[in-house]
């Protein structure tokens, strides 16, 4: 399943394959899904539900921490220009950052967090009352299970 930055040739699609299916098939849909993006393997099919809630869904996920960024600049007095551009290319830099370097997420974060500044108090603002990184686990571990349901329901029809 690919998601919607397919439409922009920078989408990643999840991948199984049934048993049976030889190593030229299996070859072949990675040309033509690579057409659109990144494509990543999975031995077992029952992980394409987690697939669609991470990288099905998360394109979704990644909007809507947008717009909570562009309403933080919109309140701290930013046009809807500025604030978008702000968000958007914070988002596609740090994005990019993360591709290229290789280290863990957590390391780049910790990078720009210096103790008791201005980025330390954001994320301990955001841990606080559940969490943001607890509610995004959260919400993705819903989206697989109403794959799940879904899967379920298409099954019985």
């Amino acid at each position: 399943m690919p998601n919607t930055p397919a439409l922009i040739s920078m989408g990643v699609t999840g991948l199984a394959a049934l048993p049976g299916v030889d190593d030229s098939v299996k070859a072949l849909a990675v040309k033509v899904l690579e057409a659109v993006g990144q494509t990543v393997w999975f031995d077992d099919e029952a992980k394409i539900d987690a697939v669609t809630a991470i990288s099905g869904s998360g394109p979704a996920y990644v909007f809507y921490f947008i717009e909570a960024m562009q309403e933080a600049a919109h309140q701290l007095g930013m046009d809807e220009e500025q604030g978008r551009a702000l968000a958007v290319a914070t988002f596609i830099g740090a994005a990019q950052l993360a591709a290229q370097s290789g280290e863990p997420a957590n390391v780049l974060r910790e990078r720009v967090t210096s103790k008791g500044g201005k980025t330390a108090v954001a994320l301990a603002s955001f841990d606080a009352q559940g969490g943001v990184k607890d509610a995004i686990v959260r919400g993705a571990l819903a989206a697989d299970a109403r794959a799940k349901e879904m899967g379920e329901e298409l099954g019985k029809a």
